[in-house]
């Protein structure tokens, strides 16, 4: 990697290992400078970046530099701006007696450069395709963007939803919910999630713009911006996004560094002495380190400028704050972090920084500075419409398909290249079915991408018409995660949340969603429609044993809320779970796929999945069958083996298959009782992973036959018969019941 990669400060990488990270700093009392000095200079002393033209631009990226898109403005406006921004957090946390104001008061700067000078968007369409996306990793600090969207025209943050910070139904809740607040891209909160998902948008960006830019037309043109802390840089998760993100290049990709040294806990020596700035280089990064991040606009913007010049790998701008800048008695410790300032240091900041407003107050000059961002954002999205119909007009199939991904809308048909299957057709293992969908579907959907955590073999996740998406090939539509199961996962998510018509997919064991659980739960909570493809879902994997076997997996997604959790028995099954999967855009799909062949069965079908809960045989009249069974998976076969033996012996037996309990909850009353009817509670489940639940199901008089230990390192045919999940056990549990 060339040596200039990191520009500003060698110094800062010649440190010994051990030394402590704020010896080189100054300390802060949060005081503003003496009126003897220049009010318009930094509170404390520090070098500042270089000017632009003095700094060294590594030899890979473009010698043309990209300017910051706006001109700056009078510097007494900026000061003013800024602390408008800090007040609006101050008195919103204050209202609320809840929040953190600290960061949003540390960072106003750097979100002041971004939303006024640099980002592009429009305030009255926050989807505008183009726009440039902001990601808020250090979700926490929400009321600087709160502040951010009030002052640039959103109509999601009018002043009344600054005073109901926090409360209930309120657009402006405790972190940041894209659901709940249009300009938010996406929910944050559970640190390193975040830039997680801002590499995904990012990815999406660089993927979209190979796809569909021309040389005489650059149509997907947007920056990934984003804003972490030291809490982000100590989450796994974000070393795992990162790493990817170097990888692959991501040159749309600038993340600023709330460098405070600052946690809950206390100073950031306690715990994170690790030198950031090399750790990101060695990432892949380029990395700039701006000092005075409390008042220097200008080596923000240069810092700015400068990452915008590299073109081929993602920017660090690593920027030394005080938390809490401008509170006296609070600023730059742990106390302003995470609770309300109280009135008396409320009082002695706005005193500190001449602040001499009421809460809330915008002063009309600073409303005025930010009410050009409204016609600004409607004339660039115009002339992105514009330059998009002379794309149609020249390229009408890559318009086309953009035009799908943009706006969620699926080609025609595109569920007829679903494949099916007859029970003369040889029985596989569902995780080979589903690579036969994922082919199948990779023709006709154009937003559909994804990949593995390194198990691309076992999981059969590889689209075979495409390459794979890398640096220098990122037109290409299978990711290569590698062993990065929860950055997967969020990036996944950040993917879902570009646009409406990509369909992330991402793949491993089911046992190893352990990793990557919180992303799958940002999934449900965000509302993003990722397909987690989740193979060898049970003790049917054989003799990897119980570190790889999933018990109470099954039964925990289905306990969290907004997850499909489907589990398909066969090829149609396999074919409609990822129907339901494509077309539930605003949740996550996971479907939990076998490593062990299973036969096709007659009965099932695509659109019996679609219901969640449905008959697949059955021999009774009138809706009284003497017994019911119900299976799920892999185990369905076995539910259907133990029905016929019952049959010869003049039982009436109906055999349901049960994909999703989220969908057939969702079903009718009357189609419910047509499947389920409250008459007969002679049930039987079987399923090989916990019993949790299933007595919501077969109700109290029914038996489930599943397992309830971990399981064990041995051929899976043994082991299904020696923890009981048989057919003797199935007709055993039916005949006490009826």
């Amino acid at each position: 990697m060339a040596s200039s990669s990191l520009s500003i400060s060698q110094s800062i990488l010649s440190r010994p290992a051990s030394s402590s990270r704020r010896s080189s700093l100054p300390s802060f009392s949060g005081l503003r400078p003496t009126a003897s000095s220049n009010p318009t200079q930094p509170a404390i002393s520090l070098r500042r970046i270089p000017p632009i033209s003095a700094l060294k631009v590594s030899a890979s990226s473009s010698s043309a530099v990209d300017t910051v898109d706006r001109t700056a403005a009078d510097p007494a406006i900026v000061e003013k701006s800024v602390n408008t921004i800090r007040f609006l957090a101050i008195d919103a946390v204050e209202k609320a007696n809840s929040g953190h104001p600290g960061l949003p008061m540390g960072c106003a700067p750097m979100g002041h450069v971004l939303y006024d000078e640099v980002m592009r968007y429009n305030p009255k369409n926050p989807k505008w395709f183009n726009r440039d996306r902001f990601v808020l990793s250090a979700g926490h600090g929400c009321m600087l963007q709160y502040a951010l969207l009030h002052l640039a025209g959103y109509d999601s943050v009018k002043e009344e939803d600054l005073k109901q910070f926090r409360q209930w139904e309120s657009r402006t809740p405790g972190h940041p919910e894209n659901f709940e607040t249009p300009g938010i891209e996406v929910t944050t909160g559970p640190l390193g999630q975040g830039i997680a998902n801002a590499v995904g948008l990012a990815l999406a960006e660089k993927h979209l713009a190979a796809r569909f830019n021309k040389p005489d037309n650059e149509i997907v043109d947007h920056y990934t911006y984003a804003i972490l802390g030291d809490g982000c840089q100590m989450e796994g998760i974000a070393n795992e996004a990162c790493s990817l993100a170097g990888h692959w290049g991501l040159g749309k990709l600038i993340a600023f560094y709330d460098d405070n040294h600052i946690s809950i806990d206390g100073n950031t020596e306690i715990a994170f002495t690790e030198s950031v700035d090399r750790r990101f280089e060695g990432l892949g990064w380029h990395v700039i380190w701006v000092k005075n991040g409390n008042n220097g606009y200008d080596e923000i913007r240069a810092a700015i400028k400068e990452a915008k010049a590299v073109k081929d790998r993602p920017t660090l701008i690593k920027v030394t704050t005080t938390i809490g800048y401008g509170s006296p008695n609070k600023a730059n410790s742990y106390s302003v972090h995470g609770s309300a300032l109280g009135a008396k240091e409320v009082e002695a900041t706005r005193q500190n920084l001449g602040w001499a407003h009421e809460p809330f107050h915008v002063p009309e000059d600073v409303k005025k500075h930010w009410s050009r961002h409204i016609p600004e954002g409607a004339a660039l999205e115009a002339e992105w419409n514009k330059k998009f119909a002379e794309y149609e007009k020249k390229y009408k199939e890559e318009a086309a398909e953009l035009k799908c991904i943009i706006n969620g809308e699926f080609p025609a048909g595109w569920e007829k290249a679903l494949p099916t299957y007859t029970p003369e057709t040889p029985g596989d293992a569902t995780r080979n079915l589903s690579q036969h969908n994922l082919n199948a579907l990779a023709k006709v959907l154009p937003g559909l991408l994804g990949g593995s955590a390194d198990l691309a073999s076992s999981n059969m996740t590889l689209m075979k018409m495409f390459g794979n998406f890398q640096k220098d090939t990122p037109a290409e539509r299978n990711i290569r995660f590698g062993v990065r199961e929860h950055g997967m996962g969020a990036i996944s998510n950040g993917i879902a949340l570009h646009s409406p018509g990509l369909i992330p997919y991402c793949a491993t064991f089911f046992v190893f969603t352990d990793y990557m659980r919180a992303a799958i739960r940002l999934s449900a909570l965000s509302q993003a429609g990722v397909i987690y493809v989740m193979t060898h879902d049970s003790i049917g994997l054989g003799e990897d044993g119980p570190t790889h076997q999933p018990i109470e997996h099954l039964a925990s997604f289905r306990a969290m809320p907004n997850v499909l959790m489907l589990r398909p028995a066969d090829g149609n099954e396999t074919a409609g779970s990822y129907k339901v999967a494509v077309l539930n855009r605003k949740r996550p799909s996971i479907l939990a796929l076998s490593r062990q062949k299973l036969p096709n069965l007659p009965g099932t079908s695509i659109e019996g999945v679609g219901k969640g809960g449905y008959t697949i045989s059955d021999n009774s009249t009138g809706n009284k069958p003497d017994v019911i069974l119900i299976g799920t998976g892999s185990e369905l076969e076995i539910a259907a083996k133990a029905a016929d033996d019952l049959r010869k012996e003049g039982k009436a037996v109906r055999v349901v298959s049960f994909v999703s309990w989220e969908l057939f909850n969702e079903q009718s009353e009357a189609y419910k009782e047509s499947v389920l009817p409250a008459a007969v509670s002679a049930r039987v489940s079987i399923e090989a992973g916990s019993t949790f639940g299933w007595e919501r199901i077969i109700g109290s008089k029914g038996k489930a036959i599943g397992i309830d230990r971990f399981g064990a390192s041995a051929p899976a045919g043994k082991i299904y018969k020696e923890f009981g999940i048989t057919k003797e056990a199935v007709i055993a549990a039916a005949k006490s019941l009826i």
